[in-house]
């Protein structure tokens, strides 16, 4: 699999900037990419580097960890006899691969930093749950960085469309449509972002033949998938089962209008409370990506988060999609085409709006919608599907975000929220199929744009 173009890399070399002061925790979900991005700043930006992966290295080295902490030279005598890498001080790179497997080098951070010597760099997955952390003290010395999948423009870099990237945002920035041929280029591109997912090994898949293949990608994507339920079956057996039945439900949910995780329907009687550990362990993971309401939109949504109201789409839409139509052991596909050209009938929205809750998420926002029910008429009258707040401390403002995947559609739900909180309101977006356009205070966005927001 080839290394891609990805953003956190200018994140890394802004850390390493800082001279040894902190280690580094990359997080991300599994087959994000965090390994390959860590070896690759390391062989470019280093002399040398020694990568320690946690789920299968030698007892000698786990007992450096447990023994020589206290005595560096002779911890980093050992590491380098058992790597056979020379070290050499402020050029050496300490890569420790898939952390959770091995806490205690996690803790070991704060003694490593304080000798000063070399760079430390660590990755992992579900690093905050329970069992990963116990017994350890989790050192000032971490930072920690999230990893998400690949975004739409490092999905189009990896396809060779930087002058088609740098056009759209040309267009976003003068605030103008494209060019009808671009339009629909660009459309067909985030189509396959959709199909393909941002999953690297997924996207290399679809790239490594001349004519690029859905199935090679759909293939990766299902040993993903694969990967992840694997995850799901080592959890403790008191939530295994609802932590299935919440992964398990995703596609449902998200087919469904109001999209909200109803508890009643899953274990009869039960509320959020008793699937906060769930939620936790879906979301340590970053295979899903959770929103949840707020009942009275400010730019601080976190203080009016109702958490009984919760959708949860997945971390990947490609990932998405390949889970949705698992029924067979290959996706039909003529699925693929008529998503790809803009004729699936049914369950296309959940596609978009999944896009653009991942787009959302990578940019480093939590997921808020708003609901409102009017008792009158017995029925939800307002729905909004997604809420950012932009601006500095002083003048921020709130910005609703209706995503619609077909090219007709009405918008009166978004009328109406603009009308209720219009002194709050600094801008309002509707993300569609069509082309960029302005009208009655709204900004109607390409959804290859989402991420200019």
């Amino acid at each position: 699999m080839g290394v891609f173009y990805r953003k956190i890399y200018q994140r890394l070399l802004e850390w390493k900037s800082r001279n040894g002061r902190t280690g580094l925790l990359i997080e991300g979900a599994r087959r994000v990419g965090k390994s390959t991005i860590a070896e690759e700043f390391a062989r470019k930006e280093y002399r040398s580097y020694i990568l320690i992966d946690f789920s299968n290295c030698t007892q000698a080295v786990k007992d450096a960890f447990l023994n020589e902490i206290p005595h560096p030279n002779r911890f980093f005598q050992i590491l380098s006899i058992e790597y056979g890498v020379e070290l050499h001080e402020r050029n050496t790179l300490f890569i420790f691969d898939e952390v959770q497997f091995f806490p205690k080098a996690r803790e070991a951070i704060k003694h490593l930093v304080a000798d000063g010597r070399f760079d430390y760099l660590e990755t992992g997955s579900l690093i905050s749950i329970r069992k990963n952390v116990e017994g350890i003290l989790i050192p000032s010395e971490e930072e920690r960085v999230r990893m998400y999948p690949m975004d739409f423009e490092e999905f189009a870099i990896a396809l060779g469309e930087e002058m088609l990237l740098w056009y759209i945002k040309e267009c976003f920035t003068e605030r103008k449509p494209l060019i009808k041929e671009f339009h629909q280029r660009a459309l067909r591109l985030f189509r396959e972002y959709m199909i393909v997912g941002g999953m690297p090994a997924s996207v290399s898949a679809y790239i490594s033949k001349e004519i690029h293949s859905f199935d090679d990608a759909d293939f990766e994507k299902k040993q993903i998938l694969n990967l992840y339920r694997s995850d799901i079956m080592k959890i403790d057996s008191a939530c295994r089962a609802k932590v299935l039945s919440i992964y398990d439900g995703i596609p449902f949910l998200l087919s469904q209008h109001e999209k909200r995780i109803v508890f009643s329907q899953i274990d009869k009687g039960s509320s959020f409370d008793k699937f906060k550990e769930t939620f936790f362990w879906l979301e340590d993971s970053m295979i899903a990506n959770l929103a949840f309401n707020t009942t009275d939109p400010e730019v601080g949504l976190s203080l009016n988060e109702d958490r009984t109201y919760v959708k949860c789409y997945m971390g990947d839409t490609g990932l998405l999609l390949s889970y949705t139509f698992d029924e067979n052991d290959e996706t039909d596909k003529g699925l693929y085409r008529e998503l790809f050209l803009g004729r699936l009938s049914i369950n296309e929205g959940m596609f978009f709006e999944n896009a653009i809750a991942q787009t959302l998420r990578v940019s480093g926002r939590r997921l808020f919608f708003y609901t409102h029910y009017d008792k009158t008429a017995k029925r939800n009258d307002i729905e909004i599907d997604f809420i950012i707040s932009k601006g500095s401390k002083i003048k921020n403002k709130i910005y609703p975000i209706e995503v619609k995947s077909s090219d007709t559609y009405s918008y009166r739900s978004l009328q109406r929220f603009m009308a209720r909180y219009s002194h709050r309101i600094g801008g309002a977006y509707i993300i569609h199929p069509k082309n960029y356009a302005e009208k009655e205070g709204i900004t109607f966005l390409p959804c290859y744009m989402a991420f200019m927001i």
